[in-house]
């Protein structure tokens, strides 16, 4: 009989946004009429940005013609001309990337999951906490030791450092999912200290860098000097752009990062991920990259952020409505997340239930973070700008009754 791997059996049983939709499905069956608005789940709502389409479609017809056909990408790592494209929107935060530091993938969850391989089990994690679930659930796989630093009420949900305990791997998220607190470049300075000091790696989760409007918070964590010696970067297409249906994101990893094995070879760390990549990664789709570097162009940039800023107003809306009830939160401003306090001192997936039964809006319990996020909510901003000031209106009535 095969032996399972069972580090698996530690994890929760069921994911979170399973018991969301299983909680929700369950409503809707005693309610089939309910007029339920979901700001749950961070899936955003508006269409991809004319300019990618176009170049989707044209990659696709090119798919058709001998000459123009495509089929495996020769290095896996994505085309030059999408590459070109990062590159070149890095440069417009200083950061400079030479091409082979930057590789192509379907999305920042997979790569944030897989990047795990190429490191040994007995590695120490430090996880900020809450955290989205795939920083913990891929470590507890491997059956790895977790620590966490505490994000909470007293540090703003933007836990810090601690010099007395040592952590290798080292995952963070800013604008963070779920608090939607970012760290400025001051903070991130202290992370990268912490990590040479430890000789550690930063996974450093950069998906809602286009949400950035202050200027104290670097979209990457390589505008903080000493990153690239320590630090690993992923960010995704799926909120910048809406590809969440399409799977396109990049990870970034500097040539200048390195460690040391047991017998004290100098080893790459993007050597290593690309060979694990080479192994069980074939690349993203042809059609998707062209759509992937339109996001790039003048063009591109103007109409995907058209689309943020208006998330980005719906942010505003929950914001204000949380203002005007006295609730604390968190997010909003560089994020499209609203980070609330639940009411009346209520447990997070009892203000889940509270919601859903008496006005049918779907948030988030903050409880399927990790144990700081007890007591807090989720709402997103991804949703339908109706939709979302008619959830803020059924909220405000029900909680200032």
């Amino acid at each position: 009989m095969p032996k399972i791997n069972e580090n698996f059996l530690k994890l929760e049983k069921n994911y979170l946004f399973i018991n969301i939709a299983k909680k929700v499905n369950s409503f809707l069956k005693k309610n089939p009429d309910a007029p339920l608005i979901r700001m749950g789940i961070g899936d955003v709502t508006l269409p991809i940005a004319p300019v990618c389409v176009e170049a989707m479609k044209k990659g696709a017809e090119e798919m058709g013609v001998k000459e123009t056909f495509k089929g495996y990408e020769d290095s896996g790592t994505g085309y030059d001309f999408l590459k070109k494209a990062i590159a070149g929107y890095y440069k417009k935060f200083g950061v400079s990337l030479e091409l082979d530091e930057i590789r192509v993938n379907d999305g920042a969850k997979s790569d944030c999951g897989n990047i795990v391989d190429i490191f040994d089990d007995n590695n120490i994690v430090l996880i900020t906490d809450p955290a989205y679930p795939v920083y913990v659930d891929s470590n507890k796989m491997s059956g790895r030791t977790i620590i966490y630093a505490d994000s909470n009420e007293a540090n703003g949900f933007a836990a810090m450092p601690d010099s007395s305990v040592h952590a290798d791997l080292i995952y963070l998220c800013s604008p963070n999912n779920p608090t939607g607190s970012a760290y400025t470049r001051a903070q991130l300075k202290e992370w990268i200290d912490y990590a040479k000091a430890n000789e550690a790696i930063i996974i450093y989760d950069a998906a809602y860098e286009a949400f950035i409007t202050d200027p104290e918070v670097p979209h990457s964590i390589y505008e903080v000097n000493g990153a690239k010696e320590c630090a690993i970067e992923m960010c995704s297409l799926s909120k910048t752009a809406g590809f969440t249906g399409m799977r396109c994101g990049y990870t970034v990893v500097p040539s200048a990062l390195h460690v040391t094995t047991s017998n004290g070879e100098d080893v790459s760390i993007a050597q290593l991920w690309g060979r694990r990549q080479g192994s069980k990664f074939n690349g993203v789709s042809y059609p998707v990259q062209c759509a992937a570097a339109a996001v790039f162009t003048e063009e591109g940039l103007k109409q995907i952020h058209e689309n943020i800023a208006y998330y980005q107003e719906n942010a505003a809306i929950i914001a204000k409505t949380m203002d005007d009830l006295g609730i604390q939160y968190t997010g909003g401003k560089n994020s499209p997340y609203i980070w609330l306090k639940c009411p009346k001192g209520m447990s997070s997936w009892d203000f889940f239930d509270y919601l859903l039964e008496k006005i049918a809006v779907v948030g988030t319990p903050g409880e399927g973070f990790g144990k700081n996020g007890k007591g807090w909510f989720r709402l997103t901003a991804f949703g339908d700008r109706e939709k979302t000031i008619e959830a803020m209106e059924r909220v405000k009535k029900l909680l200032s009754e």
